[in-house]
């Protein structure tokens, strides 16, 4: 089971967009779980030009096998152009809650 589970790293803007992201994947059982961590600032070069921006960390909870659509309701809803999406492989956990997880997302 711990094979098919997935930690997905995304960034948001900071305030309303990024709790609406969050709850929008629990609703659509596209995520067990997603914790949303504010005060994040991300360092990046776009276009050719340095970036500062505050943002917000996403970090969901979810399944290789609802990976593909949960890239498409992300692609779908974020506000940027180019969202940070980061799919990790689970190597282990503790087994009830990985058994939680995976009920939550059949």
């Amino acid at each position: 089971m711990i094979r098919v589970l997935r930690v997905v790293l995304m960034t948001a803007p900071r305030g309303r967009r990024a709790g609406a992201l969050a709850r929008g994947l629990v609703k659509a059982r596209l995520a067990a779980c997603v914790n949303v961590v504010p005060g994040v600032v991300s360092h990046y070069r776009w276009r050719g030009r340095l970036h500062r921006d505050p943002e917000c960390l996403l970090i969901v909870k979810t399944s290789a096998a609802k990976w593909p659509a949960l890239k498409r309701w992300v692609a779908s809803r974020h506000p940027y152009t180019t969202p940070e999406l980061l799919a990790l492989s689970v190597a282990g956990g503790s087994k009830s809650y990985l058994n939680w997880l995976a009920g939550e997302l059949k």
